[in-house]
């Protein structure tokens, strides 16, 4: 039998003992804040009909789909055996023949998959969050895996801005939680961008609009006028906009002047007096709670997946570390539309966990017991130290502390390589002596320190 090299599948990754614990240390602080807010999680199949996912994330995203090929032998079937290969035209007629699953490519569209099949068992408004793999068939590069993880929360059924402000306040806990202590929570609503487009006598070109501004960051003003004049605004629509683009000031202000430049757009206004209100919502709910330490900034020329989102819109960004969105949502309407579940309203947000990860790596803020696993290892020297030690190893468990008992007679010299090996702190040393006088001998490895102790006091330590 051939040996096969082991690989991993491309844009793909293995997570070690040590990674896991940190991954789970981001996603058990999120999920408690999301509970918190009432929240509950729910988890849906990490493959779907292909019918269900086909055609709702685009041409592009559709090609991005990894779809599952159906079992059995596919020229055993009379109708699939007259099958005409040739002409490209046929692939997508293939793909309907040979597969009939896709693994998951978000978790949005099965969520709204799950509210219309399970409309008549949930109570409405229904708040959900889910931490779940997904899969693209994309072109893995530095940061952009094929399988990753996604962590979204959201709320349908509601048309309240309470929602939308206390998924600031969620991402304001969470991230203060996990040691951020310098981010940005940037909020914009996708009707003071039509408002803009329609005082400019351009409503039709409203995305062309946000897609240049949204580059602002990246290719500055200069590069931005370019690319709006490329996508059919004139030098006097450029004039108007730049005012807009360019807006300083506090929030306060930044909303002072869209009230006079946006003043014959009802669109505009109503996007404006809902910002208005969710700051309201923020200011009364963190008068007697957890401060805001976020920044809170309205920023126009934010306009994530803006053909995808009617109301506010969010972005969070760490201020501490070079990095892309950490976080981001917005307002939704019909998301369950698709299914035929017509008119239902919805409000999420996601949090990027891998660059979560990375951010934290960076600024060394995983806690240090995210790096401890073992806490206390019993060494084993023969058959004798091995039966006295069943038992304590168990006393421990008991006690809610992590232990080992070294699983065979061995060399100390290897029992303690193994200890450092895995950063297991503690190790109890049982030999005669110890048996004799019930005296455990209680090594620090960090320090080297060794301390004669009974079991109970061992467990009141290391509580």
């Amino acid at each position: 039998m051939s040996v096969i090299k082991p690989s991993l599948a491309k844009g793909t990754r293995d997570f070690s003992p040590v990674e896991m614990v940190k991954r789970n240390f981001i996603y058990d602080t999120i999920k408690t804040v999301f509970r918190k807010y009432g929240y509950a999680e729910i988890q849906t199949p990490s493959f779907e009909n292909l019918s269900t996912l086909t055609g709702k994330y685009g041409d592009e995203g559709d090609k991005l789909i990894f779809k599952i090929l159906n079992s059995g032998e596919f020229l055993k079937d009379p109708k699939k055996k007259s099958f005409d290969f040739a002409g490209e035209d046929n692939s997508n007629k293939l793909i309907t023949l040979i597969s009939e699953k896709a693994l998951r490519y978000d978790l949005t569209v099965p969520f709204a998959r799950y509210v219309v099949m399970h409309q008549n068992d949930i109570t409405f408004p229904f708040k959900r969050f889910q931490v779940q793999p997904v899969w693209r068939a994309d072109r893995p590069q530095k940061g952009r895996y094929r399988e990753f993880y996604q962590c979204d929360v959201d709320v349908v059924g509601s048309e309240s801005l309470l929602n939308e402000a206390e998924f600031i306040l969620i991402y304001n806990e969470a991230l203060s939680k996990l040691g951020l202590k310098d981010f940005s929570i940037k909020i914009n609503n996708r009707k003071i961008l039509s408002g803009i487009a329609e005082i400019i006598g351009k409503p039709d070109l409203i995305i062309d609009m946000t897609v240049a501004i949204d580059k602002l960051d990246k290719i500055g003003l200069e590069g931005v006028s370019k690319e709006l004049l490329e996508r059919g605004f004139t030098e006097t629509d450029l004039e108007k906009l730049r005012p807009v683009i360019l807006l300083e000031g506090t929030n306060e202000e930044k909303l002072a002047s869209l009230k006079e430049v946006l003043a014959q757009s009802e669109t505009g206004l109503k996007g404006i007096t809902e910002i208005e209100q969710v700051f309201d919502y923020v200011e009364s709910l963190t008068a007697y709670g957890l401060p805001l330490t976020a920044k809170l900034e309205l920023d126009i020329t934010l306009a994530r997946g803006l053909n995808y989102y009617t109301g506010c819109i969010f972005e969070v960004k760490t201020n501490e570390v070079a990095m892309g969105s950490i976080g981001g949502g917005g307002r939704y309407d019909d998301l369950t539309g698709m299914f035929g579940l017509k008119d239902l309203t919805g409000v999420g947000v996601s949090f990027g966990a891998d660059r979560i990860y990375d951010v934290l790596e960076e600024l060394n803020l995983f806690p240090v017991s995210t790096e401890v696993g073992t806490k206390v290892l019993i060494s084993n020297f023969d058959a004798e130290a091995e039966k006295y030690a069943l038992p304590i190893v168990q006393q421990f468990r008991n006690a809610g502390i992590s232990a080992e008992l070294y699983p065979s007679s061995a060399k100390l010299k290897k029992q303690m390589a193994y200890a450092d090996a895995k950063n297991i702190p503690y190790v109890i040393l049982i030999g005669g002596d110890e048996i004799a006088s019930g005296a455990l001998t209680l090594k620090d490895m960090q320090s080297g320190e060794q301390k004669k102790l009974t079991v109970l006091a061992i467990l009141e330590l290391l509580k």
